[in-house]
């Protein structure tokens, strides 16, 4: 799912690489992308019959608050075959090393019905390659692979699935009417690059995300207040965020190679407090964050799945 994808900065090739060796077939929702964008000629240069790429034109006036991103995800899923399906988005890479536990955790629990997903560990990286997030109010854990019926959508901003058994558009956004999936650990990680790229990108893709979330007249009138109008994304300090000593994917050394932006961040320092905080940045959920390192585990957190025991 992806629309004008290429464009900021996403891993997308990278993305579908990933997990192409173990899919029988890739479906790629394309929206209607701007002149200058390459995602088409980027899954085109894969060149791999698996991949089925279905054009769609996105309708972010009736679909309000991201449930845009649902919906598309909704409409690659209709074109998915096979038992169990595996939903990733533009930002989002498996590493190698996971490939053999996923295929092993899909064969073992093929035939248990009681299982409706798979659970993913997250690593959320933020303004370069080496600095990831554990901070409170960062989602810890989410589904991405699920069990190929009818009755399970994608909901709300496309983040998560839940089974809503009389389907209506309105549902994307609601709690009443759904349920939440039962799920299994995967045992494997899915690597999130979203947020790491060049600080005037960034700020182009904050744009284009507020404007599917709150509409064009909303993001101007936020434009508005002082602390909005920076030039530049503004990470923060990056020291503040755990240093990330493991390796990335494989195939992600092209995109951490091409790492040109080192000199626009900030490794030490003071927040800039002539600008909006991030959630992270805020006091509650530092002191939140602070317990939960201490205890090893979320606090507060939602939880839009019901992980089973012994699976």
């Amino acid at each position: 799912m992806a629309k004008n994808a290429a464009k900021l900065y996403y891993p997308v090739k990278e993305s579908v690489m990933s997990i192409l060796p173990i899919v029988d077939e890739f479906i790629f929702a394309l929206g209607d992308c701007d002149e200058d964008d390459n995602t088409r000629e980027l899954l085109e240069s894969i060149n791999s019959d698996k991949i089925k790429i279905v054009d769609t034109v996105w309708d972010t006036v009736k679909n309000i608050k991201g449930s845009e991103y649902a919906r598309q995800t909704d409409i690659a899923k209709e074109q998915c075959t096979g038992d169990w399906l595996f939903y990733l988005q533009a930002d989002e890479v498996v590493h190698e090393k996971d490939i053999p536990v996923i295929k092993n955790r899909c064969k073992e629990l093929l035939n248990d019905k009681e299982v409706e997903g798979l659970l993913f560990n997250y690593l959320h990286f933020w303004g370069d390659y080496n600095h990831y997030h554990i901070s409170h109010g960062w989602y810890k854990n989410e589904i991405r692979i699920i069990r190929n019926i009818p009755e399970t959508h994608s909901w709300q901003d496309a983040q998560s699935f839940r089974k809503i058994p009389e389907f209506d558009a309105s549902l994307y956004l609601k709690k009443e009417g759904t349920q939440k999936l039962k799920v299994a650990r995967s045992g494997a990680n899915i690597y999130h690059y979203g947020w790491v790229r060049p600080p005037s990108m960034m700020k182009i893709r904050n744009t284009t995300f507020n404007i599917y979330y709150h509409g064009k007249k909303a993001i101007e009138e936020r434009k508005e207040n002082e602390k909005y109008k920076l030039e530049l994304f503004d990470y923060g300090p990056l020291n503040s965020l755990p240093e990330f000593k493991q390796n990335h994917p494989k195939i992600m050394a092209s995109k951490i190679k091409d790492f040109y932006w080192k000199n626009e961040l900030q490794y030490h320092g003071k927040i800039n407090k002539q600008r909006v905080k991030h959630k992270h940045e805020k006091f509650k959920n530092r002191i939140i964050t602070c317990f939960e390192r201490i205890i090893g585990k979320p606090l507060f957190e939602f939880e839009n799945y019901i992980l089973l025991k012994n699976r």
